[in-house]
This record gives C-alpha cells, sequence and structure tokens, in this order.
C-alpha cells in the first residue's frame, strides 16, 4: 500500500532503519540482493539531492 502524502517520509523512515539493522545480514535471494543494491544506489541520489541545511532551513530548526 503506498504511503499517504502527510506521511511519506515518517513511514519511509522506520523501513529504511529496519533495513540499515539488518544490512549486512546474508540474504538467501538474488531479489532481496538486487533490491539492497538499488537501495544503496537510491540512498547516494536522495544524499545528493539536497543538502542537509538546506532541509533543515525549510522548518528553521536543526534534526538529529
Amino acid at each position: 500500500m503506498p504511503n499517504m502524502s502527510y506521511c511519506r517520509f515518517e513511514n519511509t523512515l522506520e523501513d529504511l532503519r529496519d533495513c540499515y539493522e539488518h544490512i549486512d545480514e546474508t540474504l538467501t535471494n538474488e531479489y532481496e540482493h538486487k533490491a539492497r543494491v538499488r537501495l544503496y544506489k537510491l540512498c547516494l541520489k536522495v544524499t545528493e539531492a539536497i543538502e542537509l541545511e538546506d532541509l533543515e532551513e525549510l522548518f528553521d530548526k536543526e534534526v538529529d
């Protein structure tokens, strides 16, 4: 089920945290391995898309 636009980032953050906690685990199927590589590449693109300072300025707050 797709994320609702008002909580897209919040829901995705929880899923990314789960992936991060299990990133080093051995995967038993090729589909999960390919998805892990695609997720890694996408995360690189996301971090290159905008500077953290720009995001924090949107709400005038620093986020940890």
